[in-house]
């Protein structure tokens, strides 16, 4: 039995990076005390993942640096991996991204998100596999969960745990949270690997706003039990001890495997991963 503590961190945060880094930071340190070793965080945690185009059109690079480099720093110290929502640019084309942390306080690197659900970001064009906390890991941020595929292919070369980072709908848009609720467990359950979601909660003193979000940050294990889930508006840490024996990948991997018309085209699709142990 291989065990690991991981967490995903249900926050809401600030449109000020700094201020967002300082919550981070706080409850990375609550983490610390949970015996955690991995903590994902939401989508655009540090910014609070704000819709106004306005805002995006006087973004500082440089605050999104220099607070990034400080959750850097603090995993360094508590000796924490970490898997950030953020944004990046590149050239100066801006991207919604995850920053991969390791215990050690090294940048794994950064997947930025490929299904956009939002007009501010370009897509991403990378699907890396990176090693964190000792187990190989994927990511995907909110829209991606529609898309099977950005998890299949990272599951057939062995990646054991998907960090989903999200902030999905409101409440207010009832009719979506069935599904919002469905598709993780299907992430999990139809590759034979663990799922960590962490999703902003709802903010019930602003349910209208277009950066709404519902909460529901779960653990799933690879058989599609939930082992532990969040409400739609607390702030806390969803933690769980896995055993990543049972991340298997096998049904991620029968795919490329069983005498089928698909095979080969599995086979070709998992070229697309970049694997970094």
């Amino acid at each position: 039995m291989v065990e690991m503590r991981v967490a995903a961190c249900q926050i809401l945060t600030f449109p000020e990076p700094a201020a967002s880094a300082d919550k981070v930071i706080a409850w990375m340190q609550e983490a610390v005390r949970d015996g955690v070793e991995v903590v994902a965080f939401p989508e655009a945690c540090l910014c609070g993942y704000v819709c106004d185009p306005e805002y995006w059109e006087k973004a500082d690079p440089e605050a999104f640096r220099t607070a990034e480099e400080r959750v850097v720093a603090a995993a360094a110290q508590l000796q924490l991996g970490v898997v950030l929502g953020t944004v990046h640019w590149e050239e100066e084309v801006l991207f919604n991204s995850l920053l991969v942390i390791d215990r050690d306080g090294r940048v794994r690197g950064r997947y930025a998100k490929t299904h956009l659900a939002e007009n501010w970001p370009a897509p991403g064009r990378r699907l890396p596999a990176f090693g964190l906390g000792g187990a190989l890991s994927c990511f995907i941020i909110c829209h991606d969960v529609r898309y099977p595929e950005l998890v299949r292919l990272p599951a057939l070369v062995g990646a054991r745990i998907c960090y989903f980072c999200s902030n999905e709908s409101g409440l207010l848009q009832e009719n979506k949270l069935s599904a919002y609720r469905a598709m993780p467990i299907a992430r999990a359950t139809e590759n034979g690997i663990f799922l960590v979601m962490a999703n902003a909660p709802g903010n019930p003193c602003d349910l209208q706003s277009p950066s709404q979000s519902h909460g529901n940050s779960k653990i799933v294990h690879p058989d599609g039990s939930v082992l532990v889930e969040a409400g739609y508006f607390e702030e806390r840490l969803v933690t769980a001890t896995i055993d990543l024996d049972a991340a298997t990948g096998s049904i991620a991997k029968r795919s490329a495997e069983d005498d089928t018309v698909l095979r080969d085209w599995m086979a070709q699709g998992r070229m697309l991963v970049e694997v970094e142990e």
